[in-house]
């Protein structure tokens, strides 16, 4: 198994990588000095995957929405009745696990034993144990972790963009499922999930510190079946009109002060790896040059009272959905939803200032060289570039990619004032005592 090394000068970072015969990539990023470590262990599969096709079969395989979810939960349950994070907790470790639309991760930090860890990790991701008790169990404690959702003003106002910005695309449910979709989950559904999209070919392990990769490749040689791959897993494609489903969605909760989010859709998929990338930057320097903290439009909105410092913007951008969002508290979220509006159609008239895309190039490539000064940091961006196909070393490559025409094209393309929409959590009205 050939071990491959790169090298950037400019940040003086090296990465060290090799593909297992079982198909797991393994990426080992040295951090010389550095007395902590972190490892994460991800799978190409997320909230999205509930339709897919396995491997020898010819049908497409249809399965609960939440699913992805639950299988990140029961992965810690081990057969003696014990659970990976006791594990952990013995050696000193903090772990942890997450599921996002596309992907699920388990990770670890520690600042010694971190072999001893890493053997934790690769044992019990690569054993599962369900069995109708402990299935059962699970769908009780995450039915209450979807009803506590329910109430939570940030989680609706983020969702209830989604569902008025996507018709058909399983981005806009709930990451978790519903407490009716996960009471059809059974023990056999997550084996057949976990035997389809943890299969090593689908898998990355990147591991950063003072690691050595020929040591680490030891212990994935001793727990990762070479004969499990099974290559990448075709997954149903979803056919997604342009438009959006309803330009305003309101829900009224126990907050203060409305909450907003304005969403703009991200049409324009099916792109190759260098042209995915380059359309990610783009959409970040403009949410910098636009709705920045330095912007021109932060400061009006915020000397008039219609913003505070809550006031952000975020992309989500993967293979097969793609969104941007801008908001925050507002005392008036219709009147900031037009200004926005109103001052993105004048940008795309006279095009955003070059001094404002130079600020925003400058705090982009600051942010991905501040990365490696954390490798909680560095593991949690890497790991989603190499997925997505992206090289994690080369930052200011990246960046001079993109030209100021590229993103004046994504702006216009992707920022459709006739398109987007207005999520608001208001108040709820309370009675008045006489």
């Amino acid at each position: 198994m050939e071990i491959k090394r790169c090298y950037n000068e400019q940040l003086k970072e090296e990465m060290h990588y090799a593909v297992h015969p079982s198909g797991l990539r393994v990426y080992v990023f040295p951090k010389k000095g550095f007395q902590k470590y972190y490892a994460i262990y991800g799978t190409e599969y997320g909230s999205i995957d509930s339709a897919f096709q396995i491997p020898g079969e010819d049908t497409m395989t249809h399965v609960p929405d939440g699913i992805a979810h639950y299988l990140e939960h029961k992965m810690f349950e081990e057969e003696d009745g014990s659970d990976a994070f006791q594990r952990f907790a013995l050696t000193g470790a903090s772990s942890n696990a997450f599921t996002s639309f596309d992907m699920t991760a388990y990770l670890f930090s520690c600042t010694d034993k971190f072999y001893e860890n890493l053997d934790i990790l690769l044992d019990f991701v690569n054993h599962p144990h369900f069995t109708q008790e402990n299935v059962a169990k699970e769908q009780g404690i995450i039915g209450q972790e979807i009803k506590m959702y329910e109430d939570d003003p940030e989680w609706r106002v983020f969702f209830n963009t989604l569902l008025a910005l996507f018709h058909n695309n399983p981005v806009k449910l709930d990451i978790a499922g519903t407490v009716e979709s996960i009471a059809k989950i059974t023990p056999e559904l997550l084996y057949r999930c976990y035997h389809t999209f943890y299969n090593p070919a689908n898998m990355v392990l990147v591991l950063v510190g003072d690691v050595d990769i020929q040591k680490a490749m030891e212990y994935v040689d001793e727990h990762v079946d070479a004969k499990r791959n099974l290559g990448q897993i075709p997954r149903e494609e979803v056919v997604e009109p342009t438009h959006r489903v309803q330009e305003r969605i309101e829900q009224k909760l126990m907050v203060s002060q409305p909450l907003f989010r304005i969403g703009f859709k991200d049409n324009k998929m099916g792109l190759d790896v260098d042209a995915m990338r380059k359309k990610e930057i783009a959409t970040d320097l403009i949410l910098d040059a636009v709705f920045g903290r330095c912007s021109d439009l932060y400061e009006e909105l915020y000397e008039e009272g219609l913003v505070d410092t809550s006031f952000d913007s975020e992309a989500d951008i993967s293979k097969g959905y793609g969104f941007t969002l801008i908001g925050g508290e507002s005392k008036d979220p219709e009147a900031v939803y037009q200004r926005i509006r109103e001052h993105l159609k004048g940008l795309m008239e006279t095009g955003i200032p070059k001094e404002d895309l130079d600020r925003a190039r400058k705090i982009w490539l600051s942010r991905g060289i501040r990365a490696f000064n954390s490798v909680e940091q560095m593991g949690n961006a890497f790991i989603r570039q190499i997925f997505a196909g992206y090289e994690p070393l080369a930052i200011s490559e990246s960046l001079n990619q993109v030209t100021d025409e590229d993103v004046m094209e994504r702006l216009r393309e992707h920022f459709d004032v006739d398109n987007c929409v207005l999520s608001v959590i208001s108040p709820m009205e309370t009675e008045k005592k006489e």
